[in-house]
C-alpha cells in the first residue's frame, strides 16, 4: 500500500470552544514496534475530547496531542514485532490519542479485528465506551447476574453501552436521563427504570424502586452532589465506581454509612492504563461482548456522524447534551 507522506488531522489551536478544532496538513505517524498504522475511517466523538479541548485533560505523556481515543479502519503499515495483523485487516481500535485525523497510530493490543456485521461508523463508536463500562461494571464494580444497576446519563455513550451490557449478563437496570424522551429511548434500549433527573429525585425513586433495599452497583459519571445521593442509593455491599465528574470531584459524605453498609468506593481512568491492561480488555471485549454485538443482542446506537472536517459541530453537540448514543466522525 502506498502511503502519503502527510494526511488531514484535527488540531487544538488553544483550549477553548468547539472552534479550536481546526483541520491542518500534519507528518503521517510512523508506527513504533508493536504498533500498526490505520487508514482511518470514522472516529468516535467521547466526553474526554473535549475535556482535553477545553485544557482540563491532557494526553499521557510522549503520545499524540490529537484528539481521537477510538477509531475503526483499515491497517496500512506494521512496526516490528506485530503479529496478530497484516495489512488490509480492518480493525477497531483504543487510542491514548490521535484519532481525529485520516491515519493513527495504535498499539496492536488495543485493536481488535472488525467483524464483517459491523460497519464501520459502529465499530469506531465501539472501543472507548465499550472498555471502560466493561472494566468498571464487571471487573471493578463485580456487578453479577440478579443484582441491581443503576448508570447516571444513560442516554450518553457510556450510558447506552451500559444499559445493554448490564441487561445481556442478566442485572436489573436503572438509569437517569434529563427528559421524558431519552427515558423512552433508555427503556427501550432495555433499562427496566428511567428516571427523570429533572423531575425526580433519583434516590427517592429508587429507594421505592428497590423497597429500600437499593441497588447493587453504580456507574457515575456525574460526580458531585451526586456522590452523596449514590451511597444513600447503595444496598449493602454496594459498590459505586466514579469514572467522570459533569457536576464536579469533590462532595461531604457520612462514611458512617459507608462502614455500616460495608460499601466499596472505587474508581479509575483508562487513558493512562497500560497497553498490556488494555489489551487484557480487549480480550474480553473479543470474546464475551463481540458475538452479542455481531447478534444483534446488543446495538450501537449512533446519534449522528459528521465528516473530520466538521468536528467543532461534533463537540457543540455532544456539548448540548441533547445525544442519544454516540456521535462519530467520519473520513473520507
Amino acid at each position: 500500500m502506498s502511503l502519503p507522506k502527510t494526511m488531514k488531522a484535527v488540531v487544538i489551536a488553544g483550549k477553548g470552544g468547539p472552534e479550536v478544532l481546526q483541520l491542518q496538513d500534519m507528518p503521517l505517524p510512523q508506527p513504533a514496534p508493536g504498533e500498526v498504522l490505520i487508514k482511518v475511517a470514522a472516529a468516535g466523538v467521547n466526553r474526554p475530547d473535549v475535556l482535553q479541548r477545553q485544557g482540563s485533560y491532557p494526553p499521557p505523556k510522549g503520545h499524540s496531542e490529537l484528539p481521537g481515543l477510538e477509531v475503526s479502519g483499515v491497517i496500512a503499515g506494521l512496526g516490528d514485532g506485530v503479529q496478530r495483523f497484516s495489512q488490509g485487516d480492518e480493525v477497531l481500535a483504543l487510542l491514548s490519542g490521535g484519532g481525529y485525523a485520516e491515519y493513527a497510530v495504535a498499539p496492536e493490543l488495543c485493536c481488535i479485528k472488525k467483524a464483517e456485521a459491523l460497519s464501520f461508523v459502529e465499530a469506531a463508536a465501539i472501543p472507548e465506551t465499550f472498555f471502560t463500562v466493561w472494566h468498571n461494571v464487571f471487573e471493578r464494580g463485580g456487578l453479577k447476574s440478579g443484582e441491581k444497576f443503576l448508570v447516571h446519563g444513560g442516554t450518553s455513550g457510556i450510558g447506552v453501552t451500559a444499559i445493554q451490557l448490564a441487561k445481556a449478563f442478566g442485572a436489573y437496570v436503572l438509569t437517569t436521563v434529563g427528559s421524558d424522551e431519552k427515558c423512552e429511548a433508555a427503556r427501550a434500549l432495555g433499562a427496566d427504570v428511567a428516571i427523570n433527573y429533572r423531575t425526580q429525585d433519583f434516590a427517592k425513586v429508587i429507594k421505592t424502586e428497590t423497597d429500600g433495599h437499593g441497588v447493587d452497583v453504580i456507574l457515575d459519571i456525574v460526580g458531585g452532589d451526586y456522590i452523596e445521593k449514590n451511597i444513600r442509593s447503595l444496598a449493602e455491599d454496594g459498590r459505586l465506581v466514579s469514572i467522570g465528574f459533569q457536576n464536579g470531584s469533590t462532595a461531604t459524605i457520612d462514611f458512617m454509612r459507608v462502614m455500616l453498609k460495608r460499601l466499596t468506593i472505587t474508581g479509575s481512568t483508562l487513558r493512562i492504563r497500560s497497553n498490556e491492561f488494555k489489551g487484557h480488555i480487549a480480550r474480553a471485549i473479543e470474546e464475551k461482548v463481540l458475538p452479542l454485538i455481531v447478534a444483534g443482542k446488543i446495538k450501537v446506537p449512533i446519534d449522528g456522524t459528521f465528516p473530520l472536517d466538521r468536528a467543532g459541530e461534533a463537540h457543540a453537540r455532544m456539548e448540548s447534551s441533547s445525544h442519544i448514543g454516540k456521535i462519530v466522525l467520519t473520513v473520507a
